[in-house]
């Protein structure tokens, strides 16, 4: 007998376990398909989760480290502090921990789990979708009313689907240190072309360990590599002295895609997370937005699912719910463009020398936000004479699109 779920969801990352007990929560049975041994690994991500996200999962006894503050670090090493230490801005998780329980709520509300386990063909029928399985114990063919990609960066979904690519997508590159001595609860910030171009460099406090990253697009990197740009920023003094003890005791990488995909609902299939292009422009983060995106979703599928109905003008429609997220990505994107993207190291310092200002830094711990930096840069447009040239590129963007 073929056997058939409400929802297939495909990747138990912690967007997939998330999507996976949401659907349970609104009595779906739902089949979870990883296709690594174990949950949390491999995990290519810089392991930061905000404060909402956290609340959502209850996952507090994953937490490294909270981090409350930032120093960013200028091209030529000027500093500029912000923060404070009564206010927790993200925190540092082991995503190991993070990940197996989420899926392990997942897995207590009634998912079915198989790891070792990958999709090698779909087909989208009239009334479900036959999913062909292989895993460590052989192939088997599964039915369900809806497909979810939650299958990360490289989705298969998206790509048997043909449901578009990410607007843009970085290369993320990092390693974890012991060795470094960063301040408590505070996370380091490295900008300038020679170390991360276009973008910024991090150093992430992890408990005993620290995880140094950097990240970058292609066309932007002229033929240097990600190894390349994180011994620049090791090896520079000027940068910080602190990398001089460090010790390598892990690496990874991938990529980070952000900007909806142009169809990431189609007739009885969805995409979430980073499958989808949710990561933010503005840090690369993906397990917020995820969550929030699931949150959206699920409400409205669950009533399509329960109907079984499913088809291309409903789930059209359902889409359109993340129109306010798409547009939150777009002006997000034009901020990061506006004060870092388009930016030449001269221009960045001379952004540093006005950051460093005390009255520009009060407004940055009044109004800054991981989460949502468009207020934050729309007051500095609006409220710094020096940001003002700014406006011809930033503004029209930020205030418009």
């Amino acid at each position: 007998m073929v056997r058939l779920f409400d929802a297939i969801v495909v990747g138990a990352g912690p967007i997939g376990g998330y999507l996976s007990r949401k659907l349970n929560d609104h009595g779906h049975s739902v089949l979870l398909l990883e296709e690594h041994d174990e949950i949390g690994r491999p995990f290519q991500c810089a392991g930061l989760v905000n404060p909402q996200a956290m609340e959502a999962i209850g996952l507090e006894s994953s937490i490294l480290t909270p981090i409350w503050g930032a120093n960013i670090h200028s091209p030529n090493g000027k500093i500029v502090a912000i923060g404070d230490p009564n206010v927790p801005r993200t925190f540092s998780v082991c995503r190991k921990i993070f990940d197996e329980a989420v899926v392990m709520q997942s897995i207590a509300t009634g998912t079915e789990i198989m790891l070792s386990t990958k999709p090698i063909s779909a087909t989208v029928e009239d009334e479900f979708v036959e999913v062909k399985i292989d895993g460590s114990n052989g192939s088997e063919t599964v039915r369900c009313k809806l497909l979810c990609g939650a299958d990360g960066a490289h989705s298969w979904v998206r790509r048997k689907f043909k449901m578009g690519s990410p607007t843009e997508t970085m290369i993320g590159f990092q390693i974890e240190v012991t060795g470094y001595s960063g301040d408590d609860g505070v996370l380091d910030m490295y900008t300038g072309n020679r170390i991360a171009p276009g973008f910024f460099s991090w150093a992430i406090p992890t408990g005993e360990t620290t995880r140094l990253g950097t990240w970058s697009k292609a066309n932007l990197m002229e033929g240097s590599s990600s190894e390349d740009f994180m011994k620049r920023l090791m090896g520079d003094p000027n940068l910080n002295t602190r990398f001089a003890g460090c010790s390598e005791v892990g690496r990874f990488c991938g990529p980070v895609p952000s900007g909806i995909v142009r169809r990431p609902l189609r007739e009885r299939v969805a995409l979430f997370g980073d499958a989808a292009g949710i990561c933010k422009p503005t840090t690369g983060g993906g397990i917020g937005p995820g969550f929030r995106q699931v949150d959206i979703l699920v409400p409205i599928l669950s009533k399509a699912i329960s109907d079984n109905d499913l088809n291309s003008s409903r789930m059209k429609n359902i889409a359109s719910k993340l129109k306010d997220m798409k547009r939150d990505q777009r002006k997000k994107r034009a901020l990061r463009d506006a004060f870092l993207t388009e930016m030449d190291d001269n221009e960045l310092e001379s952004i540093f020398a006005v950051w460093a200002r005390p009255e520009v830094t009060d407004l940055i711990n009044e109004f800054g936000d991981i989460e949502n930096p468009i207020t934050l840069g729309v007051k500095m447009l609006r409220e710094v004479p020096e940001f003002r040239r700014l406006a011809g590129r930033a503004a029209k963007a930020i205030l418009w699109s």
